[in-house]
């Protein structure tokens, strides 16, 4: 398998990251970083209309951005990257955002979808960053809107819970 999804991946990763951050940004110049992904498995052609899995131990690196999952699922249209699912155990998404606060997010699973720009935590969600968290069987952020919607599908009865830190209280901890 070529390494080519290098690229893909970036551009994936980097806007995953910048998920969670409605207020504050991901650290911009990640995405300028060289990606490392390190995984027991990796299959895939990365071309045209494909499904490309990663696997095992997935770990990848960009910058501040650290992701680690059992499997990540890629999937190109027209040679694109249209949607990354990560599952795990939890999946756990770690990135410094540009005013040097932490940002970690946890789910089962994380779905994005490019093209709607919408990514969606599924299963134990939880976001945290210094001004409070946020967590519950789902969390979607749209990322075009800025829209986050909270709580559970089907009616299985899980609450969402938020913590909002008083502003003096967001830098210490």
């Amino acid at each position: 398998m070529t390494l080519r999804p290098a690229a893909s991946l970036a551009l994936i990763a980097a806007m995953l990251a910048t998920a969670f951050a409605a207020s504050v940004s991901a650290k911009s110049t990640d995405r300028n970083q060289p990606m490392n992904i390190s995984s027991d498995q990796q299959a895939g052609t990365y071309t045209d209309d494909s499904v490309n899995v990663i696997s095992g131990n997935v770990q990848i690196q960009q910058g501040t951005l650290d992701i680690r999952s059992n499997r990540a699922e890629v999937t190109l249209k027209d040679g694109e990257a249209s949607r990354v699912v990560f599952t795990g155990a939890p999946v756990v998404m770690k990135q410094q955002m540009d005013d040097g606060s932490p940002m970690t997010a946890r789910a089962d699973k994380i779905d994005y979808d490019m093209k709607s720009e919408n990514i969606v935590l599924i299963g134990n969600a939880f976001v945290e960053q210094p001004r409070g968290s946020t967590s519950g069987p789902r969390i979607s952020y749209n990322m075009k809107t800025g829209r986050i919607d909270s709580g559970s599908s089907g009616g299985d009865g899980g609450r969402v819970k938020t913590t909002i830190m008083p502003k003096s209280a967001q830098g210490k901890k």
